[in-house]
């Protein structure tokens, strides 16, 4: 049987659920948080509601519905201006952000971070073997994500986004020392026009070590949304019982 890595951290359980709320608007993000109602607590707000419109605002608008927020902008520039936005966004209440890049862009963060947790990401879950060397990365794909791993850790970050196949690999080498949230969650029949190529089910996310897992179609595109986030929470449930 395989060697469980269930997270040990303080995590209210119904909170280890992250909501992506990848829609073209805020109304519809909205009418989507109304509709799931106490179903999801954790919200991932990332680049398309940024394009839409009133970001900051609806940020503030989930806060006041008592939710906890995500920020997925994947801040990736000289490090100073990475610095800066993560200082601003400090002051909003956030919870969690994403940064990309080198060294000098981690630290520039978690200098910056005051009381929100920062977020390294490792490898895109939309990206394979193939992608990778389109890009230029002629190292495996867990020796990236430990490499980004470990750096991370090193620099100060509080955590990183990891696809759950190489949390298992993270929590042997780095233990729990790190938080990590794990996107591209999908049934085991992954469809052909999904984007998401390096998937994984609710209970291998946890089983593997992963803190929090963020869904977003699976939901999104449930015929019953509410009762699809509650079947995913008493999925996640039964992993920490």
């Amino acid at each position: 049987m395989p060697q469980s890595f269930i997270s040990t951290k303080p995590i209210p359980v119904r909170e280890r659920l992250i909501m992506a709320l990848d829609v073209p608007s805020i109304p519809e993000a909205q009418a989507l948080v109304e509709e799931l109602g106490d179903s999801v607590i954790f919200y991932k707000v990332g680049m398309e509601l940024f394009m839409s419109g009133d970001y900051f605002g609806f940020i503030e608008w989930l806060k006041q519905q008592n939710k906890k927020i995500f920020v997925d902008l994947k801040f990736f520039d000289v490090p100073a201006t990475v610095g800066r936005a993560i200082k601003a966004l400090s002051s909003k209440g956030v919870d969690l952000a994403t940064i990309h890049g080198n060294d000098a862009i981690m630290e520039a963060a978690a200098k910056e971070k005051g009381d929100l947790k920062v977020l390294a990401v490792t490898a895109l879950t939309s990206l394979d073997r193939g992608d990778l060397d389109d890009l230029g990365f002629a190292c495996d794909v867990r020796e990236l994500v430990l490499s980004r791993a470990k750096r991370a850790l090193q620099i100060g970050c509080d955590g990183i986004v990891s696809s759950g196949l190489e949390v298992a690999m993270l929590r042997k080498e780095l233990d729990h020392k790190l938080l990590v949230i794990t996107p591209g969650i999908r049934p085991v029949d992954n469809r052909e026009e999904d984007d998401q190529k390096r998937v994984v089910s609710v209970e291998m996310a946890f089983q593997n070590g992963a803190d929090y897992i963020v869904v977003g179609r699976p939901i999104r595109d449930a015929e019953n949304r509410k009762a699809m986030a509650e079947k995913i929470q008493g999925q996640i449930l039964s992993q920490f019982q």
